[in-house]
């Protein structure tokens, strides 16, 4: 993975974490936190979504979208974990 790569990954991680604790309120990550919930949502969302057979379109907004309904599913678990 190039330093390019490497970069926008990290961009579209932290604005794809970023709107997912705007929609799941209560989750203030600061900004290495919402990188991470956006990644590790990303990855979420890769399992998740095509078994459930939706398929969301390229690009950079399709990965953005893609990142943040995982990272909204991420932060949703947490909260129940959370609770428990």
């Amino acid at each position: 993975m190039g330093l390019e790569s490497l970069l926008i990954t990290l961009i579209i991680g932290a604005i794809a974490g970023w709107l997912a604790s705007i929609i799941v309120k209560g989750f203030g990550l600061g900004l290495i936190g919402n990188i991470i919930v956006g990644i590790v949502g990303a990855f979420i969302a890769s399992l998740v979504l095509p078994a459930v057979g939706i398929s969301i379109g390229g690009g950079i907004v399709g990965s953005i979208i893609h990142g943040m309904i995982g990272a909204i599913i991420l932060l949703l678990l947490l909260r129940l974990i959370r609770r428990a």
